[in-house]
């Protein structure tokens, strides 16, 4: 009776994409991911652009995004990719705080936030999650998010700053770093008109008098969230 050999079966490599617009940041990922056999980087990218060139190219596994991009927000890339293709994963990694912005990511269509100051073996279990379709996020998001399914998706503001749509916030944070209303527009595409909009909501939410109180409360939540 002869018996016929059956090969090892072969893990799946899956396939990463970086997108940070930081030279260092995305070399220290490549090298921290290159070290593990299942993983492979497929493809690097700085801007959004970029980012939904390699998504049609390289069709990745899995998006690793961080939120500020030298040509717009990472949330909207992440809406962007999961209209192109929904069976992309995607994992924010980034330097934002993940109280205001990992629910954002998470209702975008990523399915995990990291922060970027957590130690390689959480990021590294992070990817394996996210691949393997579950949510990560850390155990004050986790808990937090429990906690408005049960009080019935009540929102559980922590500042005024959380009642800002992912636009406006987007616009915000921009003032913050010093653009201007044309600046703003370029930069994300709208008309001066939209910006000049989207800043008179912002003041009423955050309950603002004028243009200079705008300006000077986003440039010092800019400094206190970098």
């Amino acid at each position: 009776m002869t018996h016929t050999a059956t090969k090892p079966s072969r893990t799946r490599i899956a396939r990463i994409l970086i997108v940070d617009d930081h030279p260092i940041v995305r070399d220290g990922l490549i090298a921290a991911l290159s070290r593990k056999p299942e993983l492979e980087v497929c493809g690097e990218a700085a801007t959004i652009v970029d980012a939904l060139a390699l998504v049609d190219s390289q069709q990745p596994d899995l998006a690793i995004i961080d939120l500020s991009l030298s040509d717009g927000s990472g949330l909207d890339l992440i809406k962007r990719i999961k209209t192109r293709n929904a069976s992309i994963k995607m994992l924010v990694l980034s330097m934002s705080d993940e109280s205001l912005y990992a629910e954002r990511a998470l209702r975008a269509g990523a399915l995990g936030f990291l922060h970027k100051q957590e130690a390689r073996e959480k990021l590294l279990n992070a990817i394996r999650q996210v691949l393997a379709g579950k949510i990560f996020v850390s155990e004050t998001i986790n808990n937090r998010l429990l906690q408005q399914v049960m009080v019935g998706r009540q929102p559980l503001q922590q500042s005024p700053i959380t009642a800002l749509s992912d636009r406006e916030l987007e616009i915000f944070e921009l003032i913050g770093q010093g653009l201007g209303s044309s600046e703003i527009a370029q930069r994300l595409h709208l008309g001066i008109k939209t910006i000049e909009t989207h800043r008179q909501r912002i003041k009423g939410k955050l309950d603002l008098k004028n243009s200079l109180e705008l300006v000077r409360h986003a440039t010092q939540w800019v400094l206190e969230n970098r």
